[in-house]
């Protein structure tokens, strides 16, 4: 087996005409040039070197064979530099993936952060939900991923079909989407570093008889609205959240974009909880809000985390994203 060093050898030798020569150069002694030498030659089975009067040269063979270690080498050196600059960060890339409300809140100052003190690493982003973003980490389409999940949970939430649907389809339909909704949240693989705990408040047509309340909101006392829901994870965690003060939401609209939650609520066609972080990229004109309790009496919250796999974590580039991420959930 060729190795590399056995090529820097031999082009010190070729370059320099001698063994002792060669030595000098390398700083090293005549005895190890002549051993390695010998060890190149016995892994191409064939001599190199061709001894002349008080000097040597490279045989025909060994032309050849300089001739590709010089490529070699260059390539080895690229590459140790290139290596160097991801391990020194001076260069790297990290790609993220994130769900919306991360990424315009927690994202943007991390990112910024990371630019300013590394400005050779390279952040991408692209949004998508759990337990989409965690198939994308498993799958190597990024280093990072930004999700969520509801420690009040149980396990699988039974979903409330739509007013308008057909209750036996529709339940059906929820329920299997609610069972790999709850495999998302599998993260026994993964290294997690959590950011925040993201408190839900209940978002309340501006004239609603609770609206301007001080204290926060029993679910109990919202039992007879009309509800607007999220994404489907949130969505799921609020019929378990209204389950434990004990009724069954009616849910009339599903949407996951928050600024039409809000436009439904403000137009007074029901209410909704919100995770505080989507209220902060929202304009709440026409709504009020007021602090959530579960049946327990305990804030209601979603655990905010980042989530690499073991390996990438140990990558100079994804730690310090993860660092940044969570200096920035920090100021909040």
């Amino acid at each position: 087996m060729i190795e590399a060093r056995h090529l820097r050898v031999l082009r010190a030798v070729a370059r320099t005409g001698s063994f002792s020569a060669a030595a000098r150069e390398l700083g090293c002694t005549q005895p190890a040039i002549s051993q390695q030498m010998k060890a190149l030659e016995k892994s191409v089975d064939t001599p190199l070197v061709v001894r002349s009067g008080r000097g040597m040269q490279l045989s025909e063979a060994g032309r050849v064979l300089l001739k590709h270690a010089t490529g070699i080498l260059a390539g080895l050196s690229a590459a140790e530099e290139e290596v160097a600059a991801i391990a020194g960060l001076r260069a790297g890339r990290v790609r993220l993936v994130s769900f919306p409300t991360a990424s315009s809140t927690l994202v943007p100052p991390a990112v910024a952060r990371l630019r300013d003190s590394h400005p050779g690493v390279r952040v991408s982003l692209v949004e998508a939900e759990p337990p989409e973003s965690l198939a994308m980490l498993r799958g190597g389409e990024c280093e990072i991923a930004l999700a969520f999940r509801y420690p009040q949970s149980d396990g699988p939430a039974v979903l409330s079909a739509p007013a308008h649907g057909t209750p036996r389809e529709a339940r059906a339909e929820a329920n299997l989407e609610a069972q790999q909704l709850s495999a998302g949240t599998d993260w026994s693989d993964l290294v997690v570093t959590p950011l925040l705990d993201d408190p839900l408040v209940g978002v309340l047509p501006a004239a609603h008889r609770l609206a301007g309340r001080g204290g926060p909101v029993e679910l109990a006392g919202l039992a007879g609205e009309q509800w607007i829901a999220g994404c489907p994870q949130c969505r799921g965690h609020l019929v378990e959240l209204c389950a434990g003060a004990g009724f069954e939401p009616r849910i009339d609209f599903a949407t996951d974009d928050y600024p039409a939650v809000v436009g439904l609520v403000a137009a007074g066609l029901g209410v909704a909880v919100l995770p505080r972080l989507a209220l902060e990229s929202v304009r709440p004109d026409g709504v009020s809000t007021v602090p959530v309790r579960t049946a327990s009496g305990a804030p209601a919250v979603r655990q905010v985390v980042a989530l690499t796999l073991p390996d990438l974590a140990e990558v100079p580039a994804v730690a310090l994203m993860l660092e940044r991420l969570a200096g920035a959930a920090e100021g909040r």
